[in-house]
Formats: structure tokens, C-alpha cells, sequence
């Protein structure tokens, strides 16, 4: 397992300000961190965070712990099902 730092940041919609966490996690790939840290940043998130995260979608940058450079850097848009 490989430790990842994940920053995530999540803008509000009425007052322009942001929502920002670095989380770290164990994973054995960088897409699996990038899920769980997103998954734990959900759990932390008010109605109506989830609902500028669904409008706006979330800004991850993912890289390995180690490292000093960006190993991928993703956007993810919320989506109704």
C-alpha cells in the first residue's frame, strides 16, 4: 500500500468562498485514493455543501506522499442519477 496526499476543494455557489481539505490515505493505486479521500470528504459535507458539490463539482489534485511532483490531477463533476 502506497500513502497519497489528496487536496480537494469544493467552491460555494452564493458567498465565492471555497471548501478546502488535504487528506491523506492508503491505497494501492491512485485512483483508489482519489475515490476514498473523496468519499471521506463527502462525509463530512452539509445539505447544502452536497448541493454546491453537485453544481459545481469538486477540484481534486491527487499526488503520491513521496514525491514532490503532480502525479494526475482530476476534476470530477457531480452527476444525478
Amino acid at each position: 500500500m502506497k500513502t497519497f496526499e489528496v487536496p480537494i476543494s469544493l467552491s460555494k455557489i452564493e458567498v465565492k468562498k471555497t471548501v478546502e481539505s488535504t487528506v491523506k490515505v492508503e491505497a494501492s493505486s491512485l485512483p483508489g485514493a482519489v475515490g476514498k479521500a473523496a468519499r471521506e470528504f463527502v462525509k463530512g459535507l452539509d445539505r447544502k455543501q452536497r448541493f454546491d458539490m453537485n453544481k459545481n463539482g469538486l477540484e481534486i489534485t491527487a499526488k503520491s506522499a513521496g514525491t514532490t511532483t503532480e502525479a494526475r490531477s482530476e476534476e470530477i463533476r457531480g452527476c444525478r442519477g
